[in-house]
C-alpha cells in the first residue's frame, strides 16, 4: 500500500470510528495540561452539548476515568502505559505507539516519546516536532499497528492494544505471525502518514 493510500485509510478509519469528529484534538489539548477533564470542560471546548459528548464517550469502552467522573484518557491519557511523552517538562502517555506521533502535531510542540520494545523490552526513545523525527534509538525501531477499513467496537481493544514500538522488524516477527492483518512500519514512515492524517483531518496546531 502506498503512503498515499495509506493517509487516506487513516482518515477514513478516524473519520467512521468517531461521532464527534474534532474529539480528540479537543481532549488531547486539555488533557496535555495534566489534569483529568470534565465533562462540562471537554463540551465547553468542543462546542457540543453535555449529552452529546456523554452519549460518544458512552460508545467507547477503552476511555480512561478518574475516580471523580472526570476524563483521564482518551488516545492521550494520564494514566501510565508503556508509551511515554514528554513535553514542557510535563509527561503524559499513550494508548498505542501511534497515537505519541499525533501529540507533537496537534500540540505543536516538539517531545521526547519513550517507550519499550514489546518483545524484548529494550528501552526505545524517540525525539519529535511537529514536522519531523529528530532522532530514534535503536534506529532499527519499527511501530506494529492495525488499520481496518471500518469502524470497530473497541478501539482501544481492537486497534490501540496492538500498536508497539519494536526495536527491529526482526523483534516483530512474532507479532506480525500472530497478527497477520496488521502492518510493521518504520518510526519516520509512520510518524509521516500519522502526521499527513492530522493535517488532512483539520487536527494540526495553527
Amino acid at each position: 500500500m502506498t503512503a498515499t493510500a495509506e493517509i487516506e485509510r487513516l482518515v477514513t478509519l478516524v473519520q467512521a470510528q468517531f461521532g464527534l469528529p474534532d474529539l480528540m484534538p479537543h481532549l488531547t489539548r486539555l488533557l496535555a495540561a495534566g489534569q483529568p477533564v470534565t465533562i462540562q470542560q471537554a463540551a465547553a471546548a468542543g462546542g457540543w452539548q453535555d449529552h452529546e459528548l456523554r452519549a460518544e464517550l458512552d460508545r467507547h469502552p477503552g476511555v480512561d476515568w478518574d475516580d471523580d467522573g472526570r476524563i483521564a484518557g482518551f488516545g492521550m491519557t494520564l494514566r501510565p502505559t508503556p508509551h511515554r511523552f514528554t513535553f514542557d517538562d510535563r509527561t503524559v502517555y499513550a494508548f498505542c505507539a501511534s497515537d505519541t506521533f499525533e501529540f507533537p502535531v496537534i500540540l505543536g510542540k516538539p517531545g521526547l516519546v519513550e517507550s519499550t520494545c514489546a518483545a524484548t523490552g529494550r528501552p526505545i526513545r524517540v525525539e519529535l516536532t511537529p514536522d519531523h523525527v529528530g532522532s530514534v534509538d535503536p534506529p532499527q525501531a519499527v511501530v506494529s499497528k492495525v488499520r481496518p477499513d471500518h469502524a470497530v467496537a473497541d478501539v482501544r481493544a481492537e486497534i490501540c492494544n496492538l500498536g508497539n514500538f519494536f526495536s527491529t522488524p526482526d523483534a516483530a516477527g512474532d507479532w506480525l505471525t500472530h497478527n497477520p492483518h496488521g502492518q510493521i512500519a518504520t518510526v519516520a514512515d509512520d510518524f509521516e502518514i500519522t502526521r499527513q492524517a492530522i493535517i488532512r483531518l483539520g487536527w494540526a496546531d495553527a
